[in-house]
């Protein structure tokens, strides 16, 4: 098991985080120099990084609030960085077209959105998971994008599925909202009820 190579026995799970967002800083050198193919080498890597760190907090016991609070912050900020790589490559590639940036936006805004409803749903007590587009699956496209020369395309898919999936998780926590609302006020009124009685 991976866990168990010496050099990531070594490190902490916090380390590992951190090491994942050295290595997208890495990423963005990369998009920004039009090295798009090393660029989503480096990026799935840096990914399996950031696997890597839950897998090792698990096998040492060593899983803390603050450990899964800074991952979760890392992966926002390792997402934003290389969206921040790829408009200044296309700035430069394109003379400022607004289409690219547009198109950046909407990949970026729905990333964050999607983590962001989860994060929300969670602190009211309801389950925020779910929806086509969850973290693994942006990563993945956005990686082998980048190395196939389908960078285009993949924004695509980012800028709808990933909006899209932010939509789903409100979807279900209206739902779910609502069916806990109504037995909320079926409670209080045979409560009601009985009190009359």
């Amino acid at each position: 098991m991976v866990t168990r190579v010496p050099v990531f026995h070594s490190l902490s799970p916090n380390t590992l985080t951190c090491m994942t967002l050295a290595l997208t800083i890495g990423v963005v050198a990369l998009i920004v120099q039009g090295a798009l193919v090393w660029a989503g080498a480096l990026f799935l890597v840096a990914s399996a990084f950031d696997m890597l760190d839950g897998a090792v907090a698990r096998a040492r016991r060593a899983a803390t609030p603050f450990g899964a609070f800074l991952d979760s912050t890392v992966d926002r900020y390792s997402e934003l960085l290389v969206f921040l790589g790829l408009l200044i490559y296309y700035q430069r590639a394109s003379g400022g077209s607004l289409l690219f940036t547009v198109l950046i936006f909407l990949a970026a805004t729905g990333a964050v959105l999607t983590s962001y409803v989860r994060a929300r749903a969670e602190a009211l007590g309801f389950s925020g998971r779910g929806g086509v587009l969850e973290r693994p699956e942006r990563v993945l496209i956005l990686g082998v994008s980048l190395m196939t020369g389908s960078t285009i395309v993949g924004l695509w898919l980012l800028a709808i599925l990933s909006h899209l999936s932010a939509l789903q998780r409100s979807f279900r926590v209206w739902m779910r909202s609502r069916a806990t609302a109504a037995d909320g006020a079926e409670r209080l009124s045979s409560i009601q009820w009985h009190t009359r009685e």
